[in-house]
């Protein structure tokens, strides 16, 4: 079994997220993501403040997710609260995550900036 890990972000404390690529044990040449997000608050605000993943679309949460992306990786090389955003994330918009991990993903972008009360981009999804 052929494990990845690619730390994806962090915050103003040792929080931070990690995508998880793991083979499939069957005999087809699949893999699976798992994200895992090291902040402590982060799961119990995601399962009372999250919209079932179906809600929007995997391409509707993928596009999001670049621009969080996009913005993050900016912030935390430029900005003066870079030390809030520390890291890279190494989010390729070619690789297929899965509804799920995206579904996911965009919801910890939508902590960091509501709860962590931590910027990431301007006129964002007003969805919670």
């Amino acid at each position: 079994m052929i494990l990845l890990l690619a730390v994806f972000a962090a915050c103003s404390t040792p929080k931070n997220i990690q995508l998880k690529e793991v083979a499939e044990k069957d005999n087809e040449d699949s893999v699976s993501y798992e994200l895992i997000v090291l902040d402590p608050g982060f799961e119990s605000w995601f399962i009372t403040n999250s919209k079932p993943s179906w809600y929007h679309s995997q391409s509707y949460y993928e596009n999001w997710n670049q621009q969080y992306v996009n913005a993050w990786n900016y912030n935390s090389i430029w900005r003066r609260n870079s030390q809030l955003l520390e890291g890279q994330i190494n989010y390729d918009h070619n690789t297929d995550y899965g509804l799920e991990i995206n579904h996911k993903l965009f919801y910890y972008f939508q902590y960091v900036e509501r709860v962590l009360k931590i910027p990431i981009i301007e006129n964002g999804p007003r969805v919670i």
